[in-house]
């Protein structure tokens, strides 16, 4: 069996939020040794910041802390050193997936490691269009590429921009969910939640505390809250727990809570929870959650169905309130969120682009989104059987390994107080769900009345490469 990385960037985070009197949270949680780096390199107060988490081979997260300065030293150094063919900006490079195979099984038949070009796939940083040719029986992914680097934290970057290049491993993940024979209704998510023992001791905690608080003895509240919550559930579906691609859904659900709570500033000029938050908005039994979902309006194709691009921003952060009964059980409160929560997922979906471009995280989420749906449109279309394609070494950990990092499982509540009246409301929950094939059904996929992204296809020629040759501007 081949690994694909053994220290691939990995991200971890959990969140339980705790919203003290108007309260917040940080998170601890699992994953293993690696780090993903997904995070905000604004500086605040020094030369460090916030730059991602790692997680120890307990289980433990924390976050990491990095020199803005780090990351363009190294990145300027990748740029002096890359091949002029990969430093090049492409507006367009072009990627065989089965050329892509053929050439990692080659390498690997060969005994030799996968190069950096393979893992990033030749510096593309955006999938935007999916080719399928019958005649020769490519799949082939298009998008903006540019030369790449790690940043300081060994998060793989264009040099440029400082976008997240897409990575083998995780397509190698979204492939696996829309395989040639897999589930037709596959659905991806990540939830992060108290345990219903948990709330049930958090609630009677918050009978004992009673009904007065002030600034003197929040520490003791916030010490009760977090030893009566205990550990957090990480409930990953859809795809194996020990990847890279499961990591960042974590991650990037654990940094948005961060923002909405108060705990780390948000990248952009936004709205957030905590900001918004009035004592008339609390409840003593109320658990928010935040969770991302796909914006499932995300694809256009051909007339023949042989090309696709994708359209608008990708993702959005929608919330609902549930109740919290004194055994820790939770239903539906039946009103929708909350209107602090209605406006930061609003501001948050609103400015999303911006936030991605601060903040790397977002953008290898909306990498991962945008994979999944290239993933299920390829299995629809059944490019695998006119192909005649089966995935070859991408199809098992057999093949090639990328189950390499440590499950995230639980992680430990970690709870900020903040004061704005005296009424407590309790944790926040949250995830990622993502229903590719939901963007494919009929009133999602807008159809390509010019011709342009069949025009398009048609102009990326596959005439005059080499058999060797997988990518190409």
């Amino acid at each position: 069996m081949h690994r694909l990385f053994n220290s691939l960037p990995s991200a971890v985070g959990v969140f339980i939020a705790v919203a003290m009197l108007a309260s917040s949270n940080m998170a601890l949680a699992n994953n293993g040794t690696a780090n993903n780096g997904t995070a905000n390199n604004n500086t605040t107060g020094g030369t460090t910041a916030a730059a991602g988490v790692e997680i120890d081979p307990q289980g433990v997260l924390r976050i990491l802390q990095a020199d803005p300065r780090v990351t363009m030293a190294r990145l300027h150094a990748a740029r002096q050193g890359l091949p002029p063919n990969l430093a090049r900006p492409s507006k367009m490079r072009k990627v065989s997936l089965n050329r892509l195979e053929a050439a990692v099984a080659k390498s690997l038949a060969e005994g030799e490691s996968l190069s950096t070009e393979m893992i990033t796939l030749a510096g593309m940083t955006r999938l935007e269009y999916v080719f399928f040719y019958p005649e020769s029986g490519d799949i082939v992914l298009a998008g903006p590429a540019e030369g790449f680097g790690q940043d300081a934290v060994g998060r793989l970057v264009g040099v440029n921009s400082g976008h997240p290049c897409l990575l083998l491993d995780d397509l190698i993940v979204a492939l696996r969910a829309f395989s040639p024979t897999g589930d037709k209704a596959n659905t991806i998510s990540v939830s992060i939640d108290p345990t219903q023992e948990g709330l049930a001791r958090m609630q009677q905690t918050l009978q004992q505390l009673g009904g007065t608080f002030n600034q003197r003895n929040i520490p003791l509240i916030v010490n009760s809250l977090r030893e009566s919550l205990g550990l957090n559930d990480v409930t990953i579906k859809g795809i194996p727990a020990g990847t890279h691609f499961a990591h960042v859904l974590t991650e990037a659900d654990y940094r948005m809570k961060l923002i909405g709570i108060g705990l780390e500033a948000p990248p952009v000029p936004m709205s957030t929870y905590v900001s918004r938050l009035t004592t008339a908005m609390t409840s003593t039994n109320a658990l928010v959650r935040w969770y991302f979902v796909p914006d499932y309006e995300a694809i256009a194709t051909s007339e023949d169905r042989h090309a696709m691009k994708m359209v608008g921003q990708g993702l959005k952060l929608v919330g609902e309130d549930e109740l919290v009964g004194q055994d820790g059980t939770r239903k539906s409160s039946g009103r929708g969120a909350n209107r602090a929560s209605q406006a930061f997922t609003t501001d948050f979906t609103k400015k999303f682009r911006l936030i991605s471009e601060v903040n790397p995280v977002y953008s290898q989420l909306r990498n991962l989104v945008d994979m999944s749906i290239a993933a299920a449109f390829i299995q629809q279309q059944d490019f695998y059987g006119t192909s005649g394609w089966d995935l070859g070494v991408f199809s098992s950990e057999d093949g090639l390994a990328v189950e390499t990092l440590p499950a995230p499982r639980q992680v430990e509540t970690a709870i900020n107080a903040v004061m704005k009246g005296s009424r407590l409301i309790t944790p926040i929950g949250g995830g990622v769900t993502i229903q590719a094939r939901k963007a494919l059904d009929a009133e999602n996929v807008t159809a390509d009345t010019t011709g342009e992204i069949g025009k398009l296809r048609e102009q990326t020629s596959l005439e005059g490469l080499d058999d060797s040759q997988w990518w190409w501007d």
